[in-house]
């Protein structure tokens, strides 16, 4: 911010920098499992995510979280529709308060969720599993960045 005088001009600079460190494994403060990817969804398209044996892993095994510690999701700044996050009515992953609710990123956008503790959130595979990433809307796709860490156990 900046406020233009007649001899000078007064700034105030905020600077926001978190750094998150997990150490390896599947306790509090620890992580043992990552994935990340950019996907494109077409118009009008979901991406259903399923967290517990559909993902390659960095390494190229299949990852299977039993609890996820962060979610990042970054939306294209050339994207026309919002990328939404959605925790599906059936066999979502608790990550929001209730069934089917969820957070619009809108274009050059993000959306972070962190939780350190050894808890996370919970994912149970076959009834808790599932994240949708939709596109918001008709005409064109969206493009985004996911970064997913969590633990096996």
């Amino acid at each position: 911010m900046t406020s233009p005088l007649d001899l000078s001009t007064p700034t105030n600079l905020v600077r926001l920098a978190r750094q998150m460190n997990l150490a390896q494994g599947a306790g509090a403060a620890q992580a043992d499992m990552i994935w990340s990817d950019q996907r494109t969804i077409a118009a009008s398209g979901t991406d259903a995510l399923d967290l517990a044996g559909s993902l390659a892993g960095p390494f190229g095994g299949t990852l299977t979280f039993a609890r996820i510690k962060m979610l990042l999701v970054v939306a294209a700044a050339g994207n026309t529709n919002n990328v939404n996050i959605v925790m599906p009515g059936s066999n979502g992953v608790p990550l929001f308060l209730a069934a089917s609710d969820g957070i619009a990123v809108k274009p050059a956008g993000l959306f972070l969720w962190y939780d350190p503790s050894a808890a996370g959130v919970a994912v149970t595979a076959g009834t808790g599993d599932l994240l949708n990433i939709v596109n918001s809307g008709g005409g064109t796709g969206v493009t985004y960045d996911i970064h997913i860490v969590g633990a096996s156990s």
